[in-house]
């Protein structure tokens, strides 16, 4: 029997879609399954996915819909008739709503036909399942164009998975005919390779604590939150110093507003050494307003890192007790707990061994890429593979 053909698509991503994208595309390569993966170049240079075997097709997906959305379409559609998969999987919401519309026009050209029947081609019609790794936090009139993205992806979709459980819950209120848990394993960070107190003396923290950030600057990580209460901790002694690594469109605003009050704080940007700064970190903040399966928070507890967050989304099934969760948008609840686990060694003691706990349980890269060839494989004959 024949293995079955993949597309992987993704949009723009500068983090954690993106390595999830990589990780299957290793997974399928080492299993011999042909993989093509179609998104912006970027990517391509970014994460690899060309030098890890897989074809790349180029297709401009952008984080938001805009008047390219038509050529950005037949692009993917070009993708889709040339590279002939058995299944397509789109990874967000975004790829998602494209790949509705590209499997769509790609039929419409007769090269693939409805489920269970060929076309003259003698291919059937590829399965669509579609990850929603997140879901962008979004206000006013784009609340309305949020919703009908997520209605074209839920409905347009064979099979939904969901990062965590509201995102399934929200799949099925758009719509979705089948939606259901999908992991998504965070990929173990290297080694560290600098000492922790070099790392310490470059952040000016040799002598006092150091908190550690991670993730993209955008509104979804709620960072006014989290310089408030830098605020708050300032006056402890010793202050201890914030670090954040990532960059993103607040940049510029997060700078101005650390300048403008005097904050104590480190922005670090785009930084390949996080494996480095969480060695060296006494804690690690999370002040989002939603996260699914936070990677930071995933790599905080496997590295033993105690880890102070919000208790937003999927995090508190993801850490369990295994960390302290505070309620969002509350700088003086993150602050408190921020002291606690910087005055109180049991309790951070506690925090890391059952970070470590906690983390072995979840299900790992090689798991993660078995269940999906699983799938992948009981969808090349032609019809959906039974979905509960």
């Amino acid at each position: 029997m024949s293995e079955p053909r993949v597309l992987l698509v993704l949009a723009g991503s500068t983090g954690g879609i993106g390595r999830h994208v990589r990780s299957v595309v290793d997974g399928l390569v080492a299993a011999g399954i042909p993989v093509a993966v179609a998104g912006p170049e970027r990517g391509d240079l970014d994460f690899g996915f060309s030098r890890a075997g897989a074809v790349f097709h180029a297709v401009e997906i952008g984080g938001a819909p805009s008047a390219g959305d038509v050529a950005t379409v037949r692009a993917l559609t070009t993708a889709i008739t040339s590279w002939r998969p058995t299944v397509i999987h789109a990874h967000g919401l975004r790829a998602a709503a494209v790949a509705v519309a590209a499997r769509t026009a790609a039929r419409a050209r007769g090269r693939t036909s409805p489920a269970g029947r060929t076309s003259p081609a003698g291919r059937p019609r590829p399965g669509l399942v579609a990850t929603w790794h997140n879901v962008p936090v979004v206000a006013g009139a784009r609340r309305a164009l949020q919703h009908g993205l997520e209605a074209v992806a839920a409905r347009g979709a064979d099979l939904t998975l969901g990062a965590s459980a509201d995102l399934v819950d929200r799949a099925r209120r758009s719509g979705a005919r089948h939606a259901r848990l999908g992991a998504v394993a965070a990929p173990p960070l290297p080694p560290a390779t600098r000492d922790p107190a070099e790392v310490r003396a470059e952040l000016g923290a040799a002598e006092r604590p150091l908190l550690l950030a991670v993730g993209r600057l955008a509104v979804q990580k709620d960072y006014p939150t989290m310089l408030a209460a830098a605020r708050h901790w300032a006056a402890a002694e010793p202050a201890p110093v914030l670090a954040i690594a990532g960059d993103g469109p607040l940049a510029d605003a997060l700078a101005a507003q650390v300048a403008r009050e005097g904050l104590d704080v480190r922005l670090l940007g785009a930084r390949r050494d996080v494996a480095d700064l969480l060695a060296a970190a006494d804690a690690v903040v999370l002040s989002s307003t939603w996260e699914a399966r936070a990677l930071v928070a995933q790599e905080a507890l496997r590295a033993g890192v105690p880890l102070v967050a919000t208790a937003v989304g999927g995090v508190p099934a993801l850490v369990g007790d295994a960390a302290l969760l505070v309620p969002p948008g509350d700088p003086a609840a993150l602050a408190a707990a921020v002291r606690r686990v910087l005055t109180e060694p049991e309790l951070a003691a506690e925090l890391a061994a059952a970070g470590r706990l906690r983390s072995a349980a979840w299900p790992d890269e090689t798991t993660v890429q078995q269940e999906l060839i699983k799938l992948y494989r009981e969808w090349r004959d032609g019809a959906p593979p039974p979905i509960p």
